[in-house]
């Protein structure tokens, strides 16, 4: 979240200020989707009924967001530069698979236990935990003079 507040603050005015803004926003989603998918998990290992019902909750949100991600990812490769939809790899690749199967298994197990709209309450808050790590200054490089060129900037070359 920090990123995407300061990310305005950086001199970008050469186009690639919009694409860097909707990258961070890209992932900045998926992390949410893959905190609510494994919150719900422990949420899972619960023996009470509410416990059982804020993990289908946390399920349901982190497919949500698994699928707003997936609209950030198109958003982000739509804007020029024109840029490739690169295929899923790693824990995106894992979650994308395991996200919607869990989610969908977790609700028709728990169907007859929960109304749907005991079901469908909000999702539980992620626990806040303190940064552990703090980032190091960072200075971004000097832009290349071939961003410049504007059939590179239009996707065309």
């Amino acid at each position: 979240m920090q990123a995407q507040d300061n990310i305005m603050n950086l001199p970008l005015s050469n186009g690639w200020g919009e694409k860097h803004r909707l990258f961070v926003k890209w992932k900045y989603i998926e992390a949410k989707a893959s905190a609510y998918y494994y919150h719900g998990l422990i949420l899972d290992e619960g023996n009470t009924e509410k416990s059982h019902g804020m993990a289908v909750a946390a399920l349901q949100a982190a497919d949500e967001y698994l699928k707003e991600s997936k609209k950030a990812c198109e958003a982000f490769n739509a804007a020029i530069p024109l840029s490739r939809n690169p295929p899923l790899w790693g824990t995106m690749k894992y979650l994308a698979e395991k996200i919607p199967k869990d989610t969908s298994s977790k609700v028709r197990i728990n169907r007859d236990l929960y109304s749907y709209e005991k079901i469908m309450e909000t999702a539980p808050t992620l626990p806040d935990f303190a940064l552990a790590l703090k980032p190091d200054e960072y200075q971004l490089p000097h832009v290349d003079a071939s961003w410049d060129d504007e059939t590179y900037r239009q996707g065309t070359a």
